[in-house]
This record gives structure tokens, sequence and C-alpha cells, in this order.
């Protein structure tokens, strides 16, 4: 990421007619420093984690066939869908559907999913304009079992990437960048693009690998990290991209600690400094049911977590999260969100939409830090 000091940044923002303003947090009584943008030339959204839990895949009242969290999904697609300065992308940052258990089960579920992104009357989301980037998670990917093995119970099922590629290859940008080579079809949901001024590097944090005799079950968490640090570095070089977004379902900081387990990713001690060297802006992800931003090293690159989209978990709100980017200035980063209903399935309208954060995502050490819980 090109980037301006964040003093730099705050003083441009406010020459380009932005304001800063107090607003109310409901998930934790804090209050939100809001600053809003104008004039910006691109902005996009993020969010993931939508599935229901497995006591709730029958219960008609939270779901359909899609296994969908419905009450949540259906606003969070029309606030997006209807907000004044609309994104021009929004990532789906993985586990749209419950799935984790066959082919057959991920194959109907996406199918249903499909259909209530293209149903008028649920949202009006895909007739926006927006385009949508759909990225897997684990629970598109992978399969549950216990072979009793101690912290393992989540293992790669084969055949979920020709399922995903049948039903989602439409929701994936048609210009991006591919691995080639004899992984090529096993990568194929890692990928690059650039909009405007922006380098987008997408991962699958769960890419398939056979079972072999020393894992005879196959490994989660296999990112193709080398094709990754690659097209970071070649978008550090380029003169037209100022900024770089890594995204994928899994984060490498969890609560501000890094992770390599389940919760996170194997490879993340090779690739977050591979990330900061590149000035990479933030790595995007999922996977933990909340909203976290981290700094991690108090300078560079961040760790935003959106998992609030639906599932059931930490979170106290759910929402989704918009990135404006304005040339000349550092990216702005505002999340929204609503406050949980009981159960959290509960379409709650009651309970408004409100900002609960916004940042200047500076390189150098943020002056405004989020409070993770």
């Amino acid at each position: 990421m090109k980037t301006y000091l964040l003093s730099l940044a705050m003083a441009s923002l406010l020459i380009a007619g932005c304001s800063s303003k107090k607003k109310t947090d409901n998930s934790n009584s804090q209050t939100v420093p809001v600053i809003e943008s104008s004039g910006n030339n691109f902005n996009f959204a993020f969010v993931g984690c939508n599935r229901v839990e497995y006591g709730d895949r029958d219960n008609s009242a939270a779901t359909d066939a899609s296994t969908a969290n419905l009450s949540a999904l259906k606003r969070i697609f029309k606030e997006i869908s209807t907000m004044e300065n609309k994104p021009e992308i929004l990532f789906f940052l993985g586990d749209l559907v419950l799935a984790e258990s066959t082919t057959g089960a991920l194959d109907s579920q996406l199918v249903s999913w499909v259909n209530l992104y293209q149903d008028s009357t649920f949202s009006k989301i895909q007739q926006s304009g927006i385009e949508l980037v759909a990225v897997p998670g684990n629970h598109e990917m992978l399969y549950y079992k216990d072979y009793g093995i101690p912290k393992h119970d989540e293992w790669p099922l084969k055949g979920a990437s020709k399922v995903w590629m049948k039903h989602m290859a439409p929701y994936m940008p048609k210009d991006r960048d591919r691995v080639t080579g004899s992984d090529s079809v096993v990568n194929q949901m890692t990928f690059s693009f650039v909009r405007h001024n922006v380098g987008f590097v997408v991962m699958n944090t769960d890419t398939y690998n056979a079972p072999t005799e020393k894992d005879p079950y196959g490994v989660e968490g296999i990112i193709p990290t080398d094709w990754i640090v690659a097209k970071v570095q070649e978008y550090q070089q380029d003169p037209n991209i100022d900024h770089i977004f890594v995204l994928g379902h899994k984060p490498y900081y969890v609560s501000g600690k890094p992770e390599t387990g389940h919760d996170g990713l194997p490879e993340g001690p090779v690739l977050w400094p591979k990330l900061n060297e590149a000035h990479v802006v933030a790595m995007l992800s999922a996977h933990v049911h909340d909203y976290q931003r981290v700094q991690p090293e108090d300078q560079g690159t961040y760790q935003v977590v959106a998992g609030n989209g639906g599932s059931k978990g930490t979170a106290t709100f759910f929402g989704y999260s918009v990135v404006h980017i304005t040339k000349g200035q550092e990216p702005l980063l505002i999340s929204r969100g609503y406050d949980i209903g009981d159960p959290y399935y509960a379409a709650v309208p009651q309970n408004p939409f409100t900002t609960r954060d916004s940042t200047l995502l500076s390189w150098t050490k943020n002056a405004n830090p989020y409070s993770v819980q």
C-alpha cells in the first residue's frame, strides 16, 4: 500500500469535506467516532458466516433448504443494496451454508442459496448492480467427522471444489488471475483481480488436499502460499495500484493473537510477514462469529474479522463492513450492524442498523483502536 501518514490522511479527509461525529455503539455502550466520507472513488463491502446451527437446519423459523439465517441475510442484503453510496463489490467470505457433511448436502444447499440471492421477493441485492464475489469457507470445503484425533474433527471433502464451481463460478470475477500449472484445478478458488486502484487477492483457506500416508484424512487450512505472496509483491510494484487487500474465510489473528489451528491459518507465520513487506492494507476474513479489528504489530497490515453475518457466536451484532477508497487518502473502514435478538435468528426490526466501528486504516499506529472482546 502506497500510503500517507495518518495526520496527512486526516487533514486531506477534512479538506475533502468529511466530518467526524459521535454515535452510540449499542453492542457495548461505547461511543464510536464516525468518519463520514465524501468524494470517494470506490467502495466494497464484505461479510461472512451466515449459516444456522446444526440444531436449526430443520427449523422453519430460522431457515429453509439453504440453511442460511434468513432474517439476517435478508436484512443485510437490503441494507447494502439500498445504500445511498452503494459498494461496487460485495465479498461473501464463506460459510454461506451449513453443509460440512457430504457433497450432496453442499449441492442442494448452494442451489437454494443461489435461489435466495436471485429472488427479488427475498432481496433485490442481485438487481442492485453490486458485483457478488463468493468465497468458500470450511463449511463448504470440509466435512465433520470425529476420528478420535484430539482437536481435529474437520477434514477436506473430496468433490467440494467441483460442487462450489458448479454453482458459484458465476460469482467470481471474469477477469481474475488464477493459479496455473499442475495445481490449477485444486486452486481455482484462489485468485486475484484489480478494480480501480485496488488489488484484491482472494484465498480459498481450505484448499483440497488428498489423503496421504502421513495424513490419512488430508489436512485443513491449506493455501497456495507461494502464489499469494508472488501476487501481492506484483501488485506492490504496480504503479497503478495504491492499495492491496487479501481476503479469505479464515483469519490469521483472532482476538489479537496468531492462530494456526482450526480457527486460523497454519501458513500464517509465513504469509503475514510477506503481507507487511508488501504493504497490504488488511487481511479481511470471517470464520470467527464476531466482528474484530486489530493492527497486530501496532503498525502495518490489519486483520479485520467480519464473521458477524448471522451465525451464532460471540458477536453482539449482525451486519456488514464497507471500505471506502478515495484517491490520495487512507482507506476508510466502516462496520454497521444491528443488535442480535433472542434467539439469534429472530427478526428484530426494532433494532436499528448503526455504525459500530469507523476508522482510517492508517499504516502507522491507529489512533482509534477497536476493543476486541
